[in-house]
């Protein structure tokens, strides 16, 4: 179910990271809010004037249907190879989103590069590099964690390392064509 733009009340103390600064919070039971967006497992939500990033294991909080957990069994190709790895790492990458963006992390050219080095064991570390929209945004450590969280759950891969760095600096020359498109950048 899409609960965008829902206007809810918090049915418990839930805890949250506000957005775009990233600091933790709890936002209190009977609180007011509306949903602003639901992607890549985690909801947006204004509460107080303010935006807050919600983990979807917190839905219920929300009063909302709770968000399957991931699972802990590996994705991607069972007999993985360099080349599958790096497809699955892509296709991880692009679950992750920025709460105020409603689009992907690939998409948004956030994602600089993701190179899988094969360690001793025949398994693989990934390293990506990647950077967020404004230097001084405080969820890139909060995006950067959710990234290697879902690149851990990918078959054959036994470490992964997401670096934020500035340097290119992002622009919006950096979005696919079809960010651009819904986010109704054509230029």
């Amino acid at each position: 179910m899409d609960y965008r733009n829902m206007e809810l009340t918090l049915t418990r103390d839930c805890p949250a990271v506000q957005v775009p600064w990233g600091t933790e919070a709890t936002l209190r039971e009977g609180t007011p809010i509306r949903i602003t967006q639901q992607l890549g497992g985690s909801f947006t939500v204004l509460a107080s004037g303010n935006l807050y990033r919600v983990e979807g294991a917190h839905a219920d909080a929300l009063g909302v249907e709770p968000v399957t957990p991931e699972r802990h069994e590996k994705v991607g190709d069972p007999d993985f190879t360099r080349e599958s790895v790096l497809e699955a790492a892509w296709q991880q990458l692009a679950t992750c989103y920025d709460p105020e963006i409603p689009v992907d992390i690939v998409n948004l050219g956030l994602v600089y590069s993701c190179e899988a080095t094969e360690l001793p064991n025949g398994h693989f570390r990934l390293d990506v590099r990647m950077t967020v929209t404004a230097p001084g945004c405080g969820m890139g450590t909060f995006i950067a964690d959710e990234a290697r969280v879902k690149l851990l759950a990918i078959a054959g891969v036994d470490e992964a390392e997401v670096q934020l760095v500035w340097d290119p600096p992002w622009s919006r020359d950096m979005m696919s064509e079809s960010a651009r498109l819904q986010l109704g950048m054509m230029w």
